[in-house]
């Protein structure tokens, strides 16, 4: 029977039931992708397992035979012991072991039949609450935003699934997966703050819970496999799916690089792309460039270009909202100066816009590099959230820019990014999101909020253990925008595993001594958060009266630090150092 049928009785025109049945499409995309996902790292897992077990016969006593290899169930059990969801784990991927004498026996037959199965018994949330629910304006932009972080999700489930390219690192499968349950997250939180804790969000959760416990299960086994291979040579050696060895390439200079990093490329993220003339655009008010919006000029950008596209953005305020789509990659922007070239807007969350679209300047392509520009919400703090920045862009750096606005100015998304020497200003999370990102050398400035209201630098959304997820602030200084009498705390912990270090800065006294408040006044947050402060100076670094949370590190060793330097904890010594943008991977 024909599908697009089964649309039929909504009372709908073609268009709408047409971009219903994509969206159905699109979600069992994503489960099969996750699927091929699980199973390869099942198989990875379970070859390792089965080289430990019999390493370990071997050297309990060499004169023995080898111990026959675990039953196809026992090495299932064994892999899905470390996710989150082991239930889930076992009872997807136990038809395909219950027949089986071997476990690698199941996989050249089995896998479309896997995808296939789990497809078939996921129900497609979105064809059953979009019909519903299209005539409410506000709640159709959270839907449609839905829609935007479903494309987004497969694509990086795609990606993920081609594990037997070799640039198919560790650290990109980890960040990749970590994506995706951000973007399924995101959908339910959009939806929640329009419509609260009705039915239609508890539906959808509900029929998101199997793709998101799918994810984590599969996020949990490659953190764990990558582990496991980083201890034995023949193993990582050994043609398993993927590699996670870092593959760079010289450019006779000592220098490392990239494997994605062209030559020509090189050359422009050098500066020598940095003058008008050497621009592909240029971007004019006052019509001297080929372009008087930025927005104009986003459209002529290749799609999915490997080449870097440059954009000048001559001095001058743009009042647009500009939106980079996910099919839009490697576009440098430069201004003036972060005091001249100016993008804003003022969409907001009073106003009727969900928080994820209020973003005056919007990136979901990979490889964006913005410098000496200026992003600004003018909204107002009475306004609720209002983003000025939210990017989804991986890789991405943002040098000498200023993110201007009051409650949650600059929105970290996802993926890997980098700040440096850039000005964030705002009131309540302002800097919050579940990238994995690193602020170095900015100024960071919290204002005055609205009456009774208190100050959150930070809030961050890392919601599953295996997240490589995180915010890093180091070298960077932390004072008040002018007089600011309301209550500043570094931030607040949004998820069960929110994770965020300020180490080696100057905070001011605009702090409050407690230095971290709970995501409710008053309640402390779960132990599982990871909250620490590292070398920092100034009146507000003081830690003699902060929160005795289990959860905070007030103490923590260089070693620990160590972790969340640019170098560690966005892999940024392979993929900055192609960059002219200054960075210490270090303490």
């Amino acid at each position: 029977m024909d599908r697009r049928k089964s649309f039929k009785g909504y009372g709908k025109v073609e268009e709408t039931e047409e971009a219903i049945f994509q969206k159905k499409l699109k979600k069992r995309s994503i489960i099969i992708f996750i699927s091929i996902i699980i199973l390869l790292a099942v198989v990875i897992t379970a070859a390792v397992a089965g080289v430990i077990l019999s390493r370990q016969s071997t050297d309990d006593d060499g004169d023995k035979a080898p111990a026959p290899p675990p039953s196809p169930s026992q090495s299932l059990k064994a892999v899905c012991s470390v996710t989150q969801y082991p239930d889930t784990c076992f009872t997807s991927l136990s038809p395909l072991v219950s027949n089986s004498t071997t476990f690698s026996s199941i996989i050249p037959s089995s896998l479309f039949n896997l995808s296939l199965q789990v497809a078939k018994h996921s129900v497609s949330e979105l064809r059953l609450i979009l019909p519903k629910h299209l005539n409410d304006t506000v709640l159709a932009k959270a839907l449609k935003d839905c829609g935007e972080l479903f494309d987004d999700a497969e694509d990086q489930l795609r990606e993920s699934s081609e594990l037997t390219v070799s640039s198919k690192k560790g650290d990109d499968l980890r960040t990749w997966l970590s994506a995706v349950l951000t973007d399924l997250d995101s959908c339910v939180e959009g939806v929640s703050e329009i419509n609260g804790t009705t039915s239609l969000v508890q539906d959808l959760q509900f029929k998101m819970k199997n793709a998101t416990e799918l994810v984590s299960n599969s996020l949990a086994i490659v953190s764990k496999v990558g582990s496991i291979l980083g201890k034995f040579k023949d193993i990582s050696n050994s043609k398993v799916p993927f590699h996670l060895r870092k593959l760079l390439r010289s450019d006779g200079n000592n220098q490392m690089f990239p494997e994605w990093v062209g030559s020509v490329e090189r050359r422009l993220l050098l500066g020598e792309g940095e003058e008008e003339g050497g621009a592909d655009a240029v971007v004019a008010k006052d019509g001297s460039g080929q372009y008087k919006t930025i927005t104009e000029a986003i459209k002529a950008v290749p799609l999915k270009s490997v080449k870097r596209y440059v954009i000048y953005v001559k001095e001058g305020v743009y009042e647009e909202n500009v939106v980079l789509s996910k099919h839009v990659w490697n576009v440098m922007m430069y201004g003036d100066g972060m005091d001249k070239s100016v993008v804003s807007g003022h969409l907001n969350f009073i106003d009727g816009t969900p928080t994820f679209s209020t973003a005056t300047f919007a990136i979901a392509g990979k490889g964006f590099i913005a410098k000496d520009m200026a992003f600004k919400n003018t909204a107002g703090a009475e306004k609720h959230q209002a983003v000025a920045l939210r990017s989804q862009s991986d890789q991405s750096i943002f040098y000498r820019c200023l993110f201007d606005g009051f409650q949650d100015t600059l929105y970290t998304h996802s993926y890997r990014q980098f700040y440096r020497e850039c000005t964030i200003t705002g009131t309540i999370d302002f800097i919050f999101g579940n990238a994995a990102v690193v602020f170095q050398n900015c100024k960071i400035q919290p204002r005055q909020p609205m009456a009774k209201q208190f100050n959150t630098i930070t809030a961050q959304g890392k919601k599953d253990v295996n997240q490589n997820t995180g915010i890093s602030i180091q070298k960077c200084t932390i004072s008040g925008l002018g007089q600011v009498t309301a209550p500043t705390y570094l931030g607040r912990p949004w998820q069960q595993y929110s994770t965020t270090l300020v180490m080696q800065s100057v905070i001011g006294p605009v702090l409050n001594p407690l230095g971290w408040i709970g995501w409710v006044n008053g309640v402390g947050p779960p132990s599982t958060i990871y909250y620490a402060e590292y070398q920092n100076t100034g009146p507000g670094a003081d830690l003699s009266k902060r929160v005795k949370w289990a959860g905070f590190k007030p103490d923590i060793t260089a070693d620990e630090a160590s972790k969340f330097t640019v170098g560690n904890f966005i892999d940024g010594s392979s993929w900055l150092t192609s960059t002219d943008v200054a960075f210490q991977t270090t303490l």
